[in-house]
Order: C-alpha cells, then sequence, then structure tokens
C-alpha cells in the first residue's frame, strides 16, 4: 500500500501543478461520518430529466394524443428520506455486487457500481427492459414530440451539404433509446433522395432489447447478421436506407465521412467522485456495512482513481478547484470523446452533443431515477436509471487535446439550437393543420422542448403543467475544420 502511495503521488504530482499549492493533496482522510456513509449528499443544480406522465411520442397527425408533463427539480431533491437501501430478498444484481466488494476485500469505485446497475449483461438496468416512456422511467425529448428528431434531421443534412454532399455517409447514433429520433429524422428527410440514399445509419445500443424495439420503430426488413463480427443489419423501409447495430463506436467501419448524434448518451457513463476532507482529496465509494445494506465511504488512503481528478483539474482555473468540496470525473466521457475526435479528423464529419449538464467542474450530480420518480442511488441497483450532469468543459477540452484537426463549438441551449434549425417555423405550419387536441399537443411538446419554466398558455391541473427544458439541455459540436461552422453554431 505504501509503495502504491508513493507511485500514485509521483504520478498526480507530474499531471497536475495544482498539487504544488496544496489544492489535490492525496492525504488519506477518515471514512464517511455514519451521517453521509448511507446517503448521498445534496445535488447542486436544479436541470431534470422529464419525469412525467405522457403521450410518448406527442404527434400532429391524426392518431395524435394529449400530453402533459411534470418536470422535478432537482434542487428540492437535497435531503432523501430515511429508507432502507436494498429489497427484503436480494436480487441477483445485488448478490452479484456484494460478491464483487466481498472478492476485493473492500469497497468498489462508484464508477464501477454505476457501470454494473447500468449494463451488467445478465441483470443491468438498459440490457432487459424498455426504460422510456409512460410505462418505462424517465422520458426523452425524441419521446415529446416529432419536432425534435425533424430539426435534428436538418441539422445533419445542413452538415452534409457543408460537407460537399459526399456520396456515403456514415450516420451514427450512440444510445438511440427506442428508434424514435432516428425515425423521425428518416421520415421528416424523406424527400430529400440524395441525401437520404447517402445515409449508412449505425446504431450504437448494447441492449438486446432495445435493438428489437429500434428494428422495428424503423420499420426493418432484410435482416442479416455477419457471421465473422457477429453485427445486425437491415434495411428501414422509411427511406429504404442500410441500418447496422453495434456495441461500441470502434465497430463502426471507418473510411466513410461520419456525423455522430449523442442524445442523453453521455449522462450515462460511469464517473468517479472525490470528497475534500481536512487533510486532503479522497475518492467516494460503494461498500457493505455490517448489516448487509450498501453505503458510501471514503478511501482509506490514496487511490488509482486520483490520477482522474488530477487530469481533469489540469483544465480547470485553481480558484475553481479550491472553493469544491466535490468532485466528479467521468474518465469514459474523456476516453469517448477523443475516439470521436479521431475519427472526425481522420474520415471528417462531426458529432452533436446534446444533454443536461454545465460547462465547468462538476460537484455532487449523480442520481437514480425509478418510475418519474428520484430514488436514492443505492436503493435496489438495478431498478432505478443512474445518471450524472454531462462536464461540456471535459468534453472540449478532451478534443481539443488529441486532435489540431477538429473545433468545438458551443455549448449552447436547446431552445438555441432547435430555434436556429427552424423549430418556430415547423409549429407553426403543423397548427394550421390539425385539430384543437392535436395543437394543445403540439403547444405542450413545443414548450417542453424550449421554453424555460412553466408554460404560461396552461389551463389545466397545477401538477401536470408542462415545464420547458429548453435551457436546461446544452449541445456541442466537435466538427472537422474542413466543414468550418456547422449551422446553429455560427
Amino acid at each position: 500500500m505504501r509503495i502504491l502511495a508513493m507511485m500514485l503521488r509521483r504520478s498526480v504530482a507530474r499531471l497536475s501543478p495544482l498539487l504544488s499549492n496544496g489544492a489535490l493533496r492525496l492525504n488519506p482522510i477518515p471514512p464517511l461520518p455514519s451521517s453521509l456513509s448511507s446517503h448521498s449528499t445534496s445535488f447542486c443544480s436544479s436541470s431534470s430529466r422529464i419525469l412525467s406522465p405522457t403521450n410518448d411520442h406527442a404527434q400532429s397527425s391524426a392518431d395524435s394524443s394529449p400530453s402533459v408533463a411534470i418536470s422535478i427539480d432537482r434542487s428540492g431533491l437535497c435531503n432523501p428520506p430515511e429508507h432502507a437501501h436494498e429489497p427484503s430478498s436480494d436480487s441477483e444484481l445485488v448478490k452479484h455486487l456484494k460478491s464483487i466488494i466481498k472478492f476485493r476485500g473492500g469497497p468498489i469505485s462508484v464508477a464501477e457500481y454505476m457501470e454494473e446497475v447500468l449494463t451488467n449483461p445478465k441483470s443491468g438496468f438498459y440490457i432487459n427492459r424498455d426504460v422510456f416512456g409512460t410505462s418505462g422511467d424517465f422520458i426523452t425529448s425524441p419521446e415529446v414530440s416529432q419536432m425534435f428528431g425533424e430539426m435534428i434531421g436538418v441539422w445533419v443534412m445542413c452538415l452534409w451539404e457543408q460537407m460537399g454532399q459526399p456520396p456515403t455517409v456514415n450516420l451514427v447514433e450512440l444510445g438511440p433509446g427506442r428508434g424514435t429520433l432516428m425515425s423521425d429524422l428518416l421520415r421528416g428527410s424523406s424527400q430529400f433522395k440524395n441525401f437520404t440514399k447517402s445515409l449508412h445509419i449505425h446504431l450504437v445500443e448494447c441492449s438486446p432489447v432495445l435493438q428489437k424495439i429500434q428494428y422495428e420503430k424503423l420499420k426493418c426488413t432484410d435482416e442479416s447478421i455477419d457471421e465473422e463480427s457477429g453485427t445486425k443489419s437491415a434495411v428501414s423501409a422509411v427511406t429504404g436506407t442500410p441500418v447496422a447495430w453495434h456495441a461500441s463506436l470502434d465497430q463502426v467501419p471507418s473510411g466513410s465521412p461520419m456525423i455522430i448524434i449523442a442524445h442523453e448518451f453521455f449522462d450515462a457513463l460511469p464517473i468517479y467522485q472525490f470528497q475534500k476532507g481536512a487533510r486532503g482529496w479522497s475518492e467516494k465509494m460503494v461498500d457493505v456495512s455490517e448489516d448487509s445494506k450498501f453505503r458510501f465511504v471514503l478511501s482509506p488512503g490514496p487511490s488509482p482513481a486520483l490520477l482522474y481528478l488530477a487530469r481533469r483539474c489540469q483544465w480547470a482555473p485553481r480558484e475553481e478547484v479550491a472553493k469544491l468540496e466535490q468532485i466528479e470525473v467521468c474518465p469514459s466521457a474523456m476516453d469517448l470523446t477523443q475516439k470521436i475526435a479521431k475519427r472526425i479528423d481522420s474520415d471528417g464529419g462531426a458529432a452533436l452533443i446534446i444533454d443536461y449538464g454545465k460547462d465547468g467542474l462538476l460537484s455532487d450530480s449523480l442520481q437514480a431515477i425509478r418510475k418519474h420518480k428520484f430514488v436514492h442511488i443505492l436503493d435496489d441497483p438495478g431498478s432505478a436509471d443512474l445518471s450524472a450532469y454531462v462536464d461540456f468543459a471535459s468534453i472540449r477540452h478532451s478534443a481539443q487535446e488529441i486532435s489540431e484537426n477538429v473545433s468545438v463549438h458551443g455549448p449552447i441551449t436547446q431552445s438555441q439550437l432547435l430555434g436556429s434549425l427552424g423549430i418556430n417555423f415547423r409549429v407553426e405550419n403543423l397548427l394550421q393543420n390539425c385539430t384543437e387536441e392535436q395543437a394543445e399537443n403540439l403547444r405542450t411538446g413545443y414548450w417542453r422542448l424550449v421554453g424555460d419554466g412553466e408554460a404560461p398558455f396552461w389551463e389545466g391541473p397545477d401538477e401536470q403543467i408542462p415545464i420547458g427544458m429548453g435551457t436546461r439541455y446544452l449541445a456541442m459540436a466537435i466538427v472537422n475544420k474542413k466543414q468550418g461552422v456547422p449551422v446553429a453554431f455560427q
């Protein structure tokens, strides 16, 4: 342990000049007090996912149904109620997590806990269920209104034109959910034959259940599986576009320009958490208490993850680091961003990242959502979604660090993005040919996508008032410099 501590101190000292003034001391600090070991600390921002009973995908067509929304502000979730953090009988995932901790002889990182909870091959939250919509756990922008996917389609098509209308483009979506965004993108652009003919769609999805839903949503046919790579492919009847599924971005073929869409994908990547005490920074970890319940503890000494903290803090002003008592770092987001930037550098193209987050260091934003309600992070692992705010500053620095041939634009708000792409004109056009019920549905969906706060036009029950997320969600673009500045970021 002493040797490990010495190695870490030397490595971090080389990585971060912040150590020189004591901002990142690696001295061990005591475990979390009992008042903190079983409960998460308070959330520090009010941005949120949509947690509401609502129409899964508000449409302007005749089959539309009314849509209502309740958005819950995270700032009111600072003090979770007292309760047990596990079911009465352990699930397979809970047993698995406890066995890992027992085998290691100590706690595991928050990142490893998060990764197991979300993507464990047998019991992960995303693996064996449809978690989206009113019957799921949360609702995303594509499910709110068809206009979201249509506007993203406008952005992709404008970029394709800036690229000189290449005959082949790999259109990649990371974490495509139900396939709603891609379905609306293809339908909305179906009249532009040269554009749709150039597309080769690649969906990066680890869940077999969601892959099947995406297949149906895109009206796919001619399914086949490559025996060598195991890649499943088909053809979307919406536009006759080829579609392929992959477990990771690495499996997407190179050699053609690539346009990547990452909507609410980065927020699910595993994070590390650190807490500052009287003698320095320690990693926040997950352990099992004597009564067999999960709890948060602090590492008794330096941990390898402190290298990630040092790397992230190199990009932040010292005064910003000094004023924080807790810091979150997402190495997976840094690594993925650099993979994206490398591909954009070599093949051309761009990436559009849309998520809730902040353009700077994050302190404690990890949250759990089950059935449209916030629950404790350690409560019944695998039954709730875990997500954290996206550190957009870290994404920008990661991309710029790896390549001089890419430029990063934003973040801008979702309202600015969709407004620049013409959502105002789109909603006005749709309102001219719909029933009053459909019009109410459109107005509600529009406000939720671009509005800020409570909708001023709402006349229904107060508990169902639509809450706009236009300023809560941010958008950032990473592009090959040859393409110039993408639309909406100019």
